[in-house]
């Protein structure tokens, strides 16, 4: 009578433990296998920094020279100093663009080039770790190189920063940042589907940003095209919010909401950025490992 009923209890009992084991997998090992995955996709950018001396060059040294350009063209102006400061902000927050939009926008396109992106499909990791490491190695990297934009412009140009609410400053960086990289996980999704055209992308968003942004000017003074910057881009609010902050009490009209109203702006759009990021990467996810030709060289 039990012959027959015990090996099929059997397989049932195994079944059942093999899947309360995965499930104890599941639960015990997903978050410390994605946040292994976020480290080791930091760590290239961040060591990389140190052994590639030629960044140096393009992330210091050319948006020094951009920002000595403007510098100069103020002063021949006899423009408010003020300027001279805005100037100089923008000159260090342009590496952070620069490094989103080479560093991140792109990054799955060439690591699909480069036959990487089938490891990160095929790896037991949310794709969404793998953005997220990008991003935290691309700041940690970049930081530097603002730091010492911003360092040496100010001793060199002499510019006075009048700061009244640091924290609020800190806090802005930080959700800039947080919109900006949650920016370039959109896009990098977005040029992925659009293949070989990412690198015309890249190139194409640079200097149109950099100019709807206020980069080297208030964006308020771009009437409709600043308010629709303020509203879309998140270096154009978080840019202005920090001028705002680090030049207060000065005789320039910004013409733009107070900073308190742009830091929730910035809040709306890293929460948008981030919801849409993941949509975006959990459809390629599905798309790579159900077609599995996303991830094919030459696609």
């Amino acid at each position: 009578m039990t012959s027959g009923t015990e090996p099929r209890n059997l397989y049932v009992y195994r079944a059942t433990a093999s899947a309360r084991e995965a499930a104890r997998w599941s639960a015990r090992f997903e978050l410390a296998t994605n946040m292994r995955a976020v480290f080791g996709r930091a760590y290239p950018r961040l060591i990389g920094a140190a052994r590639e001396p030629s960044w140096l060059v393009f992330e210091i040294l050319l948006p020094f020279l951009a920002m000595s350009a403007f510098v100069f063209v103020y002063r021949a102006l006899h423009a408010p100093e003020e300027f001279i400061g805005f100037v100089v902000l923008g000159g260090a927050m342009s590496a952070f663009w620069l490094n989103v939009m080479w560093l991140m926008a792109g990054q799955l396109w060439w690591d699909k080039d480069a036959g990487n992106l089938v490891l990160y499909m095929t790896a037991p990791i949310s794709l969404m770790s793998i953005m997220f490491g990008m991003a935290l190695g691309g700041i940690g990297m970049t930081v530097t190189r603002a730091a010492v934009v911003l360092g040496i412009g100010t001793f060199v140009y002499g510019v006075t920063f009048r700061v009244e609410q640091w924290a609020l400053l800190l806090v802005v960086f930080l959700v800039t940042l947080a919109a900006l990289y949650g920016l370039g996980m959109v896009l990098s999704s977005v040029f992925l589907m659009w293949g070989r055209e990412a690198w015309h992308l890249t190139r194409l968003a640079e200097e149109p940003v950099y100019f709807v942004s206020g980069l080297n000017f208030p964006v308020g003074r771009l009437g409709i095209l600043g308010a629709l910057a303020i509203a879309t881009i998140p270096l154009a609010v978080g840019l202005d919010a920090m001028r705002q902050l680090a030049f207060a009490g000065g005789a320039t009209s910004f013409g733009t909401p107070p900073p308190e109203i742009e830091l929730l702006i910035l809040l709306g759009m890293a929460a948008v950025f981030l919801v849409v990021a993941r949509i975006f990467l959990g459809a390629i996810e599905r798309l790579a490992r159900r077609e599995g030709r996303l991830t094919s060289r030459g696609d």
